[in-house]
């Protein structure tokens, strides 16, 4: 089964829109009418969604470093840093991500926590996709 991801309201829509054209299950803070919404908030309403959150604010980091030191359970995040990673790595390796990597063993997934996936997105997750 394919991740589905839940986008950062921070995420040029260049992104979503280069994803859903390779057939990947994108949707929006923005089109979830969760503009504005703060930072935990998003991840909550990822999870209530079965979603990976993809963001390019590195706040996140911080709430996934405290919720894995805590070891609390929530889906996944996958952040690229705006300075690194163009639009263009963004949609391939988040396509990648999407419909090659869900293939592969959730342990994999698991045991991907603060390592960066390529050169450019890093997947933080303690649970299972």
């Amino acid at each position: 089964m394919a991740i589905a991801l839940y986008m950062d309201e921070n995420v040029p829509r260049q992104i979503l829109l280069g994803l859903r054209l390779r057939g990947v299950d994108v949707l929006s803070v923005q089109e979830d009418k969760r503009s504005g919404d703060p930072d935990p908030q998003v991840l909550t309403r990822a999870n209530e969604l079965q979603r990976v959150l993809f963001t390019r604010d590195d706040d996140f980091l911080a709430i996934a470093n405290q919720l894995l030191q805590k070891e609390t359970n929530f889906i996944g995040i996958i952040y690229a840093a705006q300075q690194i990673a163009s639009i263009g790595v963004c949609v391939r390796d988040l396509e990648l991500i999407a419909k090659v990597i869900a293939k592969v063993s959730d342990t994999v997934i698991q045991l991907s926590r603060f390592t960066p996936c390529h050169s450019s997105l890093s997947i933080y997750t303690l649970d299972n996709v």
